[in-house]
């Protein structure tokens, strides 16, 4: 937020002014609910997933929970969609999801270059001590690539770098520096929750190099640094 505006994150982060909960936040947060609980429920029952419709349930339920967030139209269009996205991404998964899991994780109480950084993660995947972090995507993947450069290395254009490449980046930075476990992150894994235009769902692996994690480390510093001389005024 800061990187993207100094006021802005002000007024969001400092100040906190109430917003709307908007449409797309709410009905993002039910497909997480959902993703959530099915791999809980797997944890629970000797890793044996749960059924569609069981998975189906949890997201209705969410949504539920939350509908006034929704006009009449909004959240039957919404819960339509929902079920045919999570139907199809259940069937195209269900074989082949890693079981060896944690998911919705919190991560606190890492310091980098004496910055202290926290962060939630969606779902560790581990492979021994190994990780694949994944983040689940409610959005456009052909849009997040093409029109928003999401994924991009700084460069000329934007230096700051794209905003999941960012994020990739900062999940490697917490958790290799989560003194707690032994962990190292090897990848991070973007994981499309919306299928594309030809129906195919889509996963995006970034590979993360020590120049990259240098970068980001110095973004951080950065902006810290900036935060505490009040330099909002931007």
């Amino acid at each position: 937020n800061y990187l993207d505006c100094p006021l802005g994150f002000f007024y969001k982060n400092l100040v906190r002014v109430p917003t709307g909960r908007s449409e797309n936040t709410e009905f993002g947060s039910a497909v997480h609910f959902a993703l959530e609980k099915l791999f809980q429920k797997m944890q629970e029952n000797n890793n044996a997933f749960p059924t569609k419709e069981e998975f189906l349930r949890d997201f209705r339920w969410s949504m539920m929970r939350n509908r006034e967030c929704f006009t009449k139209e909004a959240f039957d269009r919404r819960m339509e969609y929902g079920k045919d996205i999570l139907t199809a991404y259940y069937d195209t998964y269900i074989g082949k999801w890693n079981t060896i899991v944690s998911v919705e994780r919190n991560i606190r109480n890492v310091v980098i270059n004496g910055v202290p950084i926290k962060g939630k993660v969606d779902k560790l995947e581990f492979d021994g001590s190994d990780i694949n972090v994944v983040d689940y995507k409610t959005g456009d993947y052909e849009k997040a690539i093409k029109d928003y450069k999401k994924f991009e290395k700084p460069n000329e254009r934007n230096p700051n770098g794209g905003d999941y490449w960012r994020q990739a980046v900062f999940y490697k930075l917490l958790l290799d520096n989560y003194r707690v476990k032994n962990w190292t992150v090897v990848s991070t894994e973007f994981d499309f929750i919306e299928p594309n235009k030809q129906k195919q769902y889509h996963k995006e692996k970034v590979f993360i190099t020590k120049e990259d994690m240098t970068t980001v480390s110095q973004q951080i510093t950065d902006t810290w640094t900036k935060i505490q001389n009040k330099e909002f005024y931007t």
